[in-house]
């Protein structure tokens, strides 16, 4: 039977504004090397699998696109007798996916029950080869990425280059002023070849091309075997000491004779040696003994692939999924779920798919790669899925999470939680990031008349600072820190402590004391340890052993037992001017000082004195460096004794607008908090969501600027998250791990304590990117801890 629709569909090859959908399925990770195979919608270029999961049928159903293109691919198995063929001076002898795989093409059709229609006819063959020649999801938004990080500069724009001429063939063999024959950068200026500094990877270099632009002020040099005959490549500005792009680079290379289509790349590029270098630190996959780890297979040991710098994405996906409510909420799935037209840019579908990834056990299996083409007797790893589409939806709009640089990965994990409270859930309770959330209760109390108050937020985890104490140092040997335990950063965290405040009540500048304590306890206790000392007052991350027990711990001691009946509190109208009644903030004047002979904003010091409890110059400091992007770093802090003039009263009736409050609360903020991060951000809510999570600790507005009703509201809420039921045992279930010195470098992995087959207690497994091992000792990775998840346990 012959299909009529390849005649009455008007199909047209993708543009480069189109993404193409080949590698994997857009709803599960069924890929192209699966036996089906992956089908492309010819009109829309929807990847869908071909399987017994029938999501390119189902495609075809909710959209009407019948033709489609059936990619199959299969690993060559290639048998060396003889030894290869010598490398060439200036070539990379790279293994192509051609030399590698053998790719099965055929156009079928789902509605006419045709697998292998006519690929020559003109209809289908343009559109089949714009398929095979334009760059995957997952390559287009990588070059994105790393496209919008780089831009030019007035040196490269205004370059004023030399008389033409051809650089003779041996002139490119070597640097100008030394016998370095790689890593050679050309000044575009005057044709001078000159070395680069050392690279990763211990790629030589003595930095002759710097000390030339030095000398001459010229400006702007290329990698010589970065150049691609696409037109990319590494250029340099070393008047702005940056790496930028050369909109120009063709003609400016033609007038030294070197032709850009002639050009092959024959050494990595910067990029390719930072994620290299990021991905050197290396945690071990090796016993004690030199024996390498076991590699483990089946539900919820599967690996994902390291997509450039996505470690940090890797490690949390790995630890949040591991939970039983992210697990209800994206994996066991009960009610009908609704069809999207376009499932790719879904962000609920793309959290499903990575459940299914992740959880169902379908992925995780011994790389076949391996095995044919290295004839290994040792178990491969797997081969990992790629997390591309997920972490596109994750990242678009966001300043960070959008580039392919190494992020923090505590700070992804705010981001997470905040896209996927904001989700629709099918019931309230649905909410995967309930079990997170609990309430912290601040006490102040004058030292003058002992009145107090109390006042609460809504918080998914805590931050704790890490007493940092040298050991002595041995030899030469980088300085170690003393081993500190959980409980004393616990302690630290709900300690008593004195801060400068003008008492409302009876006027005293004696000060208040402050503590902070739970009023509820989460399900998942998610804690951040920060490590970072200041080294010239730049932060630097350090190891400090934090010694955290595998055995269930009580946090009963850090519950708040909350206003008793002896305790008289402040009053709420009180006090000068209309502020509310919260007691007046006077900034440290000695650390406030300080902050500004170091070159602070008077602004931004009042702002970190605040939001660090007006403590001293050196946390103060440490927070500046943590918010220095924060979009409100330049709003003046509200000092308290309220606000006057037509600014104040515009304030004030953006965060009273109830709608807009309503619109938070949904999100899980309270009403305080709401109206205080609507009032500092001029009522837009989106940038009123961006403070709320920058600010997790300040506890709002309250009294007066919010209104009786809502004041009542605040202090009775109808149901608080968490629970402050007790005893309240927590246990370790999983970490984060980093290895580098800064939270946006080095690696990062997670140790996860999961039930595996024919084993009677739960054991740890490392999952390191594609890599998933099980681990005999823990203890010793447990000091580059950088978040913990720990999950209460029955008594």
């Amino acid at each position: 039977m012959a299909c009529t629709h390849v005649e009455s569909l008007s199909l047209s090859p993708p543009t480069p504004a189109q993404s193409v959908y080949r590698e994997d399925c857009t709803q599960c990770f069924d890929s192209i090397d699966d036996a089906a195979g992956l089908d492309v919608c010819l009109q829309c270029f929807n990847g869908g699998c071909a399987g017994d999961r029938h999501h390119a049928n189902l495609h075809n159903v909710l959209l009407g696109h019948p033709l489609a293109l059936n990619i199959r691919r299969t690993r060559k198995v290639v048998v060396r007798d003889e030894p290869p063929a010598k490398m060439s001076k200036l070539a990379i002898a790279a293994e192509t996916e051609t030399d590698r795989y053998d790719t099965t093409l055929a156009v079928k059709c789902l509605e006419c029950g045709i697998d292998n229609m006519d690929t020559s006819n003109p209809k289908l063959a343009a559109t089949v080869d714009g398929i095979m020649k334009a760059n995957t999801f997952s390559r287009k938004e990588e070059v994105k990425a790393w496209e919008q990080e780089l831009t030019s500069c007035e040196h490269v724009l205004t370059l004023q280059q030399g008389p033409p001429r051809k650089i003779e063939s041996q002139d490119l063999g070597h640097c100008s002023s030394c016998d370095l024959k790689e890593n050679l950068w050309l000044c575009l200026e005057c044709g001078n070849l000159g070395c680069g500094r050392a690279q990763f990877g211990g790629v030589g270099g003595n930095s002759h091309a710097l000390s030339h632009a030095t000398g001459t002020h010229h400006g702007v040099a290329v990698k010589l075997g970065s150049i691609t005959p696409e037109g990319t490549a590494d250029v340099y500005c070393y008047t702005c000491d940056d790496e930028r792009i050369d909109e120009d680079l063709a003609t400016h290379l033609a007038n030294w004779g070197i032709i850009l289509s002639e050009r092959q790349k024959t050494e990595k590029s910067l990029t390719e040696m930072q994620i290299e270098q990021n991905l050197r630190w290396e945690f071990s996959m090796t016993t004690e003994d030199g024996k390498e780890l076991k590699p483990v297979f089946g539900p919820g040991l599967t690996g994902l692939k390291n997509l450039g710098n996505s470690c940090y994405l890797a490690s949390m996906l790995q630890c949040l999924f591991d939970m039983p409510s992210f697990q209800r909420r994206y994996f066991q799935i009960s009610e009908d779920l609704p069809t999207v037209s376009d499932p790719a840019q879904d962000l609920e579908t793309q959290l499903r798919k990575m459940a299914d990834g992740l959880l169902s056990g379908r992925y995780s299996k011994p790389d076949s790669d391996v095995i044919a083409s290295e004839h290994t007797a040792e178990v491969p790893h797997q081969k990992g899925l790629a997390p591309a589409m997920l972490k596109h939806l994750i990242g678009r709009g966001h300043a960070e999470f959008s580039t392919m640089r190494q992020q923090d990965a505590f700070e992804f994990f705010q981001h997470l939680m905040k896209l996927v409270t904001r989700s629709v859930h099918p019931a309230s309770t649905a909410d995967p990031t309930l079990p997170f959330r609990f309430v912290l209760e601040q006490r102040l109390q004058c030292l003058s008349c002992k009145k107090v108050r109390y006042s609460s937020t809504e918080q998914d985890s805590i931050f704790i600072e890490i007493p940092l104490e040298k050991l002595p140092a041995e030899g030469d040997e980088e300085p170690k820190y003393k081993p500190v335990t959980l409980k004393t950063c616990l302690d630290n965290l709900t300690s008593e402590e004195v801060v400068e405040l003008t008492c409302v009540s009876c006027s005293s500048k004696d000060g208040f004391t402050k503590r902070t304590l739970f009023k509820t306890f989460p399900e998942v206790l998610v804690v951040n340890a920060h490590k970072m000392a200041v080294v010239n007052w730049v932060p630097v991350k350090v190891d400090v052993p934090v010694i955290v027990s595998d055995d269930a711990f009580l946090m009963d001691d850090y519950l708040s037992k909350g206003q008793q009946p002896d305790e008289e509190a402040l009053p709420e109208d009180e006090g000068a001017g209309a502020g509310g009644g919260a007691p007046a903030f006077v900034p440290n004047a000695e650390a406030l000082a300080q902050l500004e002979g170091m070159g602070f904003p008077r602004v931004r010091c009042e702002k970190a004195l605040h939001a660090t409890g007006n403590s001293d110059a050196n946390t103060a400091m440490e927070w500046l460096f943590g918010h220095m992007e924060d979009p409100d770093i330049d709003t003046p802090v509200d000092l308290g004794g309220g606000g006057g003039g037509s600014g104040g009263a515009a304030a004030a009736a953006a965060a009273a607008d109830p709608e807009k409050i309503e619109m938070l609360g949904a999100m899980g903020f309270g009403a305080p908090q709401a109206k205080k991060a609507l009032r500092e951000t001029g009522g837009d809510v989106e940038r009123a969501v961006e403070w709320l999570f920058s600010h997790p600790d300040d506890q709002g507005l309250f009294g007066d600027d919010e209104g009786p009703a809502a004041a009542a509201e605040s202090k009775a809420p109808d149901a608080l998250a968490g629970s402050s039921d007790l005893p309240a045992p927590f246990k370790l279930q999983s970490i984060v791990c980093h290895k580098g010195t800064s939270i946006h470098a080095g690696h990062y992995v997670a140790f996860i304590r999961k039930q595996l087959a024919n084993v009677d207690q739960p054991s740890w497994v490392l999952f390191n990117d594609e890599k998933v091992v099980e681990v005999v000792d823990v203890e010793e990775m447990k000091k580059f801890a950088y978040v913990y998840f720990f999950r209460r346990v029955q008594k």
